[in-house]
Parts: structure tokens; sequence; C-alpha cells
């Protein structure tokens, strides 16, 4: 018999990154802002599942934000559903518009480039990003706190998990599970920016692992790892790591986990 593992933190602080209860080491939150030295933004946005042809970005005709639609299919018939994120970000200011947008997803990762200008000569050009510094909200677009679509506990560690705030429709959890009719396991596991010849499954002591190595892209302030338990055989034999189907794609691992 083979059944998943309790999702639990795994210390007295509670779990690394309350966005991931996988991610062990790198940048924390499901966002990333990063304010450059020319004052344009630099936006990392994790979108688990999200192929590169099912996302659109788009500036607002007010040229004051940007918004953000994306849609993971169903890539395995196990899975609970398909799924559908949105966002938005922009600025807070009076005195300047957006006037640039450069994007680029992969491995279940959009990352953004933002450019202003003035909108009035009269003003003098300011730091206003939502989620930037300032971190003021503008009108909900779609739904995102005052961090922008991420969480609002600076730290991002503790005892209890936050779903995906971007998420509009299907699973807000990085870590979904299903007994098949066989006896074996369906687990899915969300890690973005883990390319797919970066994932690792090991088993030991009948225990079923997966990590994954994200590394750093373009502005990333760094890499990400992931690793944890997902699955437990109901004794402690070895079976051969083959007989697990492992799909990796889009920053998500699928696996399924034979009877014993």
């Amino acid at each position: 018999m083979v059944v998943p593992l309790t999702v639990a933190p795994p210390s007295r602080e509670g779990f690394y990154a309350v966005n991931n209860p996988f991610l062990v080491s790198g940048p924390k939150g499901f966002t990333e802002f990063k304010m450059l030295e020319n004052e344009d933004m630099f936006i990392r946005i994790d979108f688990p599942g999200v192929p590169q042809d099912s996302i659109k970005v788009r500036i607002d005709p007010t040229k004051k934000a940007v918004s953000i639609t994306a849609d993971a299919p169903k890539e395995h018939k196990h899975d609970s559903s398909p799924r559908n994120y949105g966002s938005a970000t922009g600025l807070v200011c009076k005195c300047c518009e957006i006037s640039g947008l450069v994007s680029h997803i992969s491995d279940g990762v959009l990352r953004l480039h933002l450019s202003k200008t003035r909108a009035s000569s009269q003003s003098p050009s300011c730091i206003s990003f939502l989620g930037g510094p300032d971190r003021e909200v503008i009108k909900p677009y779609v739904k995102y706190n005052e961090f922008g679509c991420g969480s609002a506990d600076p730290e991002l560690t503790g005892p209890l998990l936050e779903p995906h705030p971007c998420v509009n429709i299907g699973s807000d959890m990085a870590y979904e599970w299903k007994i098949l009719s066989n006896g074996g396991l369906y687990v899915r596991v969300d890690m973005p920016g883990v390319p797919k010849d970066r994932f690792t499954v090991s088993i030991v002591n009948g225990r079923v692992s997966v990590t994954g190595d994200a590394p750093a892209v373009g502005l990333d302030s760094g890499g990400r790892f992931y690793s944890g338990e997902v699955a437990m055989l109901e004794s402690q034999v070895s079976i051969p790591g083959r007989k697990i189907k492992t799909i990796a794609k889009n920053g998500v691992i699928r696996l399924i986990v034979p009877p014993l």
C-alpha cells in the first residue's frame, strides 16, 4: 500500500516558506519585486503549470497597470482540475505611466520588466510601482494584497501554509494527491522555476522524496532549492525508482507510485 505524507512544518519555527512546503532555500514568496537603478521594476510571479502559450500580459489602457491571466491545463487525468490564474500590478502615483513591458515565462515562472515615463512634465518621476517600496494599493483589477500577488507577512516563514492568491479556478495549494483504484498513489507537486531535467525522485526506507533545483534566471535575486517527502510505502521495502512514473513540466512534477 502507498499513502501520501501529511505536509507538516519541518521545525518549531514552521515552514521555511509559507508559499511552498517544499522550498528549503532561496527567495521566498509567490512573488519577488526588485526596483532597478533606473527606476524600472523587475517582478517575478510563480505560475506553476502554465506553459508559454497560455499566458496573457497586457498594459491597461490607462497605462497605470498591467493585468495578467494564465491557464495551467489539466496535464494528467488524475489532476483534480485545470487551474486559472489572475493578477495585476502597476503604478500608484499620478505623475507617471507605464511605457514599456517585457515578459517571459519558463518553468512555471513569469518574469516582468516594467519601465515608466513621466506623464506630466510638471511632476518629477517617482518610485511607485505596486509592490515596490511604497507598498500602496490601487483599485483591484484582480485580487492581490498590499504586497502584490503574495503574502503580507514580510518574513514569509511560519507554521501555516498559504494558498496561492492568484488562483481563480482549481487547486491553490502546492501539493495534491489521489489514491488510485489499484492501490497506487498519484501526487502533484509544484516546484516553480525547476527545469524538467533538474527534478530527482528517490526512495529511502520506504519514503518517496522529490527534490528540485531552480537556478536563478535573469534578475532573480537567487536560485531556489526544493526538497520533501511526498509519499510513504506501507513497509520499508525498496522498489526500483524507475517503477515510479514521473511527469515533469512547467515547474510541476507529477508522480504515479505503483502499489506494492
